[in-house]
């Protein structure tokens, strides 16, 4: 897996002001953002409803209507995910290491306007949590904020495996789906969101809905960070407004023709890319990976699959057996076996809504998908031919799987 460091910005630099300049301390952080005003509830409840804001994990779900579900008393925690296990992404991952006194203004200004005792911030990438941790040592937010260290597997960075972890359980999500703000932290209401989230509730407070919504849609305006990797010239994190059109953003960065998945690996393939534009919840957490069109798409798909049922958190048969099946499926369908080709429509069939966390549905619409947009080459490896082209691995996998 490359490390992806580089950092763009398509019109005005909002989450990433200020870095290209390097890592933000206290003080060139608050040359640069300002001071957090102080918010109440109904502040943060209404700034998040007129600007649409929804979450920049792969969910979406909408801020405003998670802060209406919280009680009016006794909110837990605020917890900050930084659990970004998708091996393409790297967008939080870069704001906890660069530009980590955003992300704590946002969950330490929530947490006061809700009366949360506690801020817990998750984190599996050992740079990004040493980096909070310095930054912590700057502040003094008057709360009990933690950092702890989670696992780095993909399962991991779900909501309920992350609370799971945070209460010194396993990083698994568990077989029930209570809503956080409900049931959460050790059980009580909690408000739970990704790192870039929790940015942009920093920026949102200091400029407010007009200044906010002065870029990007008028239905979700503001910007976005998006993860750029694959058959690119320029790999790495890029801020562009929302709505922007995926082939602004593909040549901006040097992508080769071919075809181009969105969302990461439960995310989907495109059969073509004019016309789009980019917002959630098609975004999904904001990764295109361009494949390009010198390597094999059904290999580089098939690898992935190794990969995502090497993830299984062992918890339910969809999980356990059927990725292990559409790994053997997708095996056989390259080598030219039709049966393949048949049992992966028959296992994709049996999967969706059946398993204990989405890393099932999700990994099936990633696989479902790609037989959908590559069915020229799943026709040539079915007649026996093939496409032609060797495995290159333009998709990273980590482990260097397949």
């Amino acid at each position: 897996m490359k490390t992806v460091e580089a950092t763009r910005v398509i019109g005005e630099a909002r989450v990433l002001a200020g870095l290209d300049q390097g890592r933000l301390d206290l003080q060139r952080h608050l040359w640069t953002h300002g001071t957090q005003p102080a918010l109440s509830r109904d502040e943060y409840t209404e700034l998040a409803e007129a600007v649409g804001l929804r979450g920049r994990g792969g969910a979406a779900f909408p801020v405003s209507l998670k802060l209406q579900d919280l009680p009016t008393r006794r909110v837990e925690a605020v917890v900050v995910n930084g659990s970004e296990s998708e091996p393409v992404s790297r967008k939080d991952r870069l704001l906890l290491t660069q530009s980590p006194h955003l992300v704590l203004d946002g969950a330490t200004g929530l947490a006061h306007a809700l009366g949360a005792p506690h801020v817990l911030i998750a984190v599996h990438d050992s740079a990004a949590a040493t980096s909070v941790r310095q930054a912590l040592m700057e502040r003094d937010d008057r709360l009990a904020i933690e950092v702890t260290d989670t696992p780095g597997r993909f399962v991991a960075g779900e909501a309920r495996a992350v609370l799971s972890a945070l209460e010194g359980g396993p990083a698994v999500p568990p077989g029930r789906r209570v809503l956080p703000t409900r049931k959460g932290y050790h059980h009580r209401p909690t408000f739970l969101s990704n790192v870039e989230t929790f940015a942009q509730l920093a920026v949102l407070a200091r400029l407010g809905s007009r200044g906010f919504s002065s870029t990007g849609l008028l239905s979700e305006p503001g910007t976005q960070l998006l993860t750029i990797d694959g058959a690119v010239l320029h790999p790495g994190v890029v801020e562009t407004p929302t709505g922007i059109p995926l082939d602004t953003v593909l040549q901006y960065v040097g992508a080769e023709p071919g075809p181009v998945l969105l969302g990461g690996y439960h995310g989907r393939w495109l059969p073509r890319t004019d016309g789009l534009t980019l917002q959630r919840p098609e975004v999904s957490a904001g990764i295109i990976l361009a494949l390009g069109e010198t390597t094999c798409p059904l290999g580089e798909v098939q690898r992935v699959a190794q990969w995502l049922a090497s993830q299984s958190a062992g918890q339910c048969g969809p999980c356990v057996f059927g990725l292990a099946s559409l790994v053997d499926d997708f095996a056989r369908l390259i080598a030219g076996d039709p049966q393949g080709w048949h049992d992966a429509h028959r296992h994709l069939g049996l999967i969706p809504g059946r398993g204990a966390c989405a890393h099932p549905d999700g990994s099936a619409r990633f696989l479902a998908s790609a037989l959908e947009v590559f069915g020229d080459d799943v026709r040539r490896h079915l007649s026996g031919e093939g496409c032609g082209r060797p495995i290159l691995g333009v998709l990273p996998v980590p482990g260097g799987m397949g």
